[in-house]
């Protein structure tokens, strides 16, 4: 009889084991990836795209003046994430600097033309702008899509 209820012991042990194991993994495939910082500053830079959108709609320079420069010196990722970052782009370091690079430069541009209230200024410094954040988006949004956030 001793061993009847030790082997049942045994068995509901190991199976409370087994169950608490794919609990684990079960919950660990379906837990949701943390967004990146760097997905956080990519919203805040589109709010202020939108923001000068409007604002050089109706010719309002001074919001142009004021928020541009929230994008050519937008926030940087904290250390730890840009260090997976950059490991994670590796050969590509360059480009994705060199994005960064005109993103900024267009943006200075875009807030001295608004500051001198040259509408077309704006506008051809604006199209600059959104043409550098297209060109970074398309050479490194799906992989980076992909690799931080789509994973099974």
């Amino acid at each position: 009889m001793k061993t009847f209820h030790t082997n049942i012991a045994a068995l509901a042990t190991g199976f409370a084991l087994i169950m608490a194991c794919s609990s684990l993994l079960a919950d660990n495939d379906a837990e949701p990836v943390e967004p990146l910082a760097l997905f956080a500053i990519m919203e805040a830079m589109g709010e202020n795209m939108q923001t000068i959108t409007a604002a050089t709609a109706g010719e309002d320079w001074e919001t142009v003046v004021e928020t541009s420069p929230l994008i050519a010196d937008h926030p940087q990722p904290p250390l730890g994430e840009k260090i997976r970052i950059l490991a994670f782009i590796g050969t590509d370091v360059s480009a994705f600097k060199g994005h960064d690079g005109q993103t900024h430069d267009a943006a200075q541009q875009l807030g001295q033309a608004a500051a001198s209230e040259d509408g077309e200024a704006v506008i051809a410094a604006f199209a600059e702008l959104q043409l550098s954040c297209l060109s970074c988006h398309q050479r490194f949004r799906k992989s980076f899509k992909a690799h931080f956030y789509d994973r099974k």
